[in-house]
């Protein structure tokens, strides 16, 4: 679970990437702290019941972990550091699922949000953007690159 957000914020610091290890961190506590606070909200539903009919099961904070570096890496560096890492997580979701410690719905949905907050939080690494400028008596167009 953890080697997978654990090796993105070290390939970011190997690749002297300043900006991706920032992303990184906010990409990090904003995904835990939303799963932290649906685990809160959920608990008392019959969606917060764990298989063994513990609390706290939706969505699996461990999934959401390695779900943060997937979407890091994914959102970041492209699909070649993506697919694998999904396929990582997937595998920590399976291996939650079968050993009864979370439902299918718990792992499927801490995905999800792991991945949505990647796209808010992670810009590609090369990444340019347009955008539209107006100001009081102009209009403009600004350009911006990131590398």
């Amino acid at each position: 679970m953890a080697a997978i957000p654990v090796s993105a914020f070290a390939v970011a610091y190997l690749n002297h990437d300043v900006e991706g290890e920032k992303q990184w961190l906010r990409n990090v506590i904003a995904n835990q702290s939303l799963t932290s606070i649906a685990r809160l909200g959920f608990n008392e539903t019959s969606l917060g019941r764990r298989p063994t009919g513990n609390g706290y099961g939706f969505p699996s904070g461990h999934v959401a972990f390695a779900g943060s570096g997937a979407a890091f890496y994914s959102e970041r560096y492209g699909w070649k550091y993506g697919v694998p890492a999904w396929l990582a997580t997937a595998f920590v979701a399976n291996n939650r699922v079968q050993n009864h410690d979370h439902h299918w719905r718990d792992v499927i949905a801490s995905m999800a949000l792991s991945y949505g907050v990647g796209k808010l939080f992670v810009t590609p690494e090369n990444a340019s953007y347009v955008a539209p400028v107006i100001g009081p008596d102009w209009l403009g167009l600004r350009w911006e690159r990131s590398f």
